[in-house]
């Protein structure tokens, strides 16, 4: 059990937990239940692989900083044992995205999602371009959704899912400042300095939140959404991130409530 729990930690659990619920209860909304458990299935297991491979990248700089709270830097895991689990869970995420409900179509994008969360592990992360795999994966990740049920994803899925994407980067990388910084990392975050990005970031959820709110009007998350962004500007780095997570959360809410509603089920 201690062996699974490192593992599940390995892969940003968190995170990896919150996307998989998201995925499921879209999926229940566009299709029905039995679908949806082996679509969020598979996007579960990509987000396994995204996590892992953070963690193999990142681990010189985690034992420089001396993360105990990560598996490997404890050696709770080994780097060998996670590159086994990776090449293991890999084939399976491919055949469930692509031969399961998705189909080929939007498994292949699920996957291109996969291979963006990837890119950036290992390529975009210290570079000024390290917001777009964050930007295209949560636009692609709903609008997969909505084409495996043979519909056309509305244009403010896209947008609303890639300006989510982008505060999640910025939020992300603000969480860690400091030491990304001090580990001359140069993501555009950190390259337009710590007040920019908060602004950044409260733009893109303001900016979602509006988007979400034109498609399914909702005055009491809009109102909330705005006040807490802009709240996020000025507030103290302890409660920083629970007020960006607020409205991120808020806006997944109205999202898949307008999906829901405007898109509806898939005809059986």
């Amino acid at each position: 059990m201690a062996k699974i729990k490192s593992y599940l930690i390995a892969s940003h659990f968190g995170p990896t937990l919150l996307v998989t619920a998201i995925t499921f209860i879209l999926a229940s909304n566009l299709w029905w239940e039995g679908p949806a458990y082996i679509i969020a299935f598979g996007i579960f297991l990509g987000q396994l692989i995204v996590g892992w491979t953070n963690d193999l990248y990142d681990f010189r700089d985690d034992l420089k900083h001396n993360r105990i709270n990560k598996p490997l830097v404890s050696a709770a895991l080994k780097p060998a044992e996670l590159k086994r689990a990776i090449f293991i869970v890999l084939p399976i995420a491919i055949i469930v995205n692509l031969f399961g409900p998705l189909g080929l179509k939007a498994g292949a994008i699920s996957l291109l999602g996969i291979g963006l969360g990837v890119s950036y592990n290992f390529y975009l992360k210290p570079t000024a371009f390290s917001p777009i795999p964050y930007a295209l994966a949560f636009a692609f990740l709903p609008a997969a959704i909505v084409i495996a049920t043979d519909r056309t994803p509305p244009l403010w899925m896209y947008w609303a899912g890639g300006l989510l994407g982008m505060a999640a980067h910025f939020a992300n990388v603000i969480k860690d400042f400091k030491e990304d910084k001090a580990s001359g990392i140069t993501s555009l975050p950190i390259s337009l300095g710590r007040i920019t990005s908060r602004l950044a970031t409260a733009a893109f959820l303001i900016a979602a939140t509006i988007i979400l709110h034109s498609a399914k009007p909702n005055t009491t998350i809009l109102v909330i959404g705005i006040i807490a962004s802009t709240l996020s500007i000025f507030a103290p780095r302890f409660i920083l991130f629970k007020l960006l997570m607020l409205v991120a959360l808020l806006d997944v809410v109205l999202l898949v409530s307008a999906a829901g509603e405007l898109i509806g089920l898939r005809a059986v």
